[in-house]
């Protein structure tokens, strides 16, 4: 059932589009995320972590956002553990990506295992913003692929080059995965309740990156979707109320009252 509501959705969204158009915008996401692996390699060996140890979290993470925030804390002198469980809170919404993803792309069971290291940020994007199951696949899986090819090699060229590249932050290299992921998601905010939703979460997870740990504020900021769902069904639950014992307007224009106290349906005959 829930496979069929994904279909329905995807048809829903207009034509088909064609492959070589997936490809195309699925390589572009790629390869500009993927260069900013040379700033993770750079902060990753700059925070004290070795050669191996950089290269192994992109293999086996493979999400950026967790590990640039899981380095960031050790570069700061925090505890293992509480970098570790900053980066953990981070890569939940992993997770809630899954769920949707499983249903819109309907893989095989042999396959999902590996297919669950590419769910990430950006190939969630790009799969969503396809209107077939087909495009779907093509745009997870070229994204995936790229992504984590180049992410990896440029891991590996920014930890062995991290002297001479110097400071990542002058490159804005860092900057490049969050620009195309707003980029592929702002056309998709269609509705005023989705606006809402945005809105909020970009209030909430900046506001309280000051006062929270690492990883935290991003899963405050996913409460604005139900907090903005909440006071929505508020809202119509009180326009609801407004109507006399839930009955529509046009039912007390069927029914008119007679001199004896009867009312008869229509008004068309009298109660003799």
């Amino acid at each position: 059932m829930a496979q069929q509501t994904a279909l329905a959705d995807m048809a829903a969204d207009g034509a088909e589009k064609p492959d070589s158009a997936v490809v195309r915008d699925a390589l572009g996401v790629g390869v500009a995320v993927g260069l900013s692996g040379v700033a993770f390699g750079v902060t990753s060996v700059g925070s004290g972590l070795g050669l191996l140890q950089t290269c192994a979290l992109s293999l086996l993470v493979f999400t950026g956002a967790s590990q640039f925030a899981l380095v960031g804390a050790l570069a700061a002198g925090g505890n293992p553990l509480t970098a570790a469980a900053g980066a953990f809170f981070l890569g939940v919404r992993n997770a809630f990506y899954g769920l949707r993803l499983s249903q819109l792309l309907a893989l095989p069971r042999a396959v999902r295992p590996f297919a669950a290291q590419w769910v990430i940020d950006e190939t969630t994007a790009v799969t969503l913003a396809q209107p077939t199951r087909r495009a779907a696949r093509i745009g997870f899986t070229v994204t995936g692929l790229s992504l984590y090819l180049l992410w990896n090699l440029t891991t590996l060229l920014g930890a062995v080059g991290a002297k001479a590249i110097g400071d990542s932050d002058a490159w804005g290299l860092d900057a490049a995965g969050p620009a195309v992921f707003l980029a592929l998601l702002a056309p998709m905010l269609k509705t005023a309740t989705e606006r809402m939703v945005a809105g909020l979460a970009i209030l909430l997870g900046p506001g309280l990156l000051p006062v929270l740990p690492a990883g935290v504020p991003v899963l405050v900021a996913a409460l604005a979707a139900p907090a903005v769902l909440f006071a929505e069904g508020r809202r119509s639950g009180r326009t609801r109320q407004d109507v006399p014992d839930g009955k529509d307007v046009s039912d007390g224009q069927d029914e008119q009252a007679e001199p004896d106290g009867q009312s008869v349906p229509g008004g068309s005959e009298e109660v003799r």
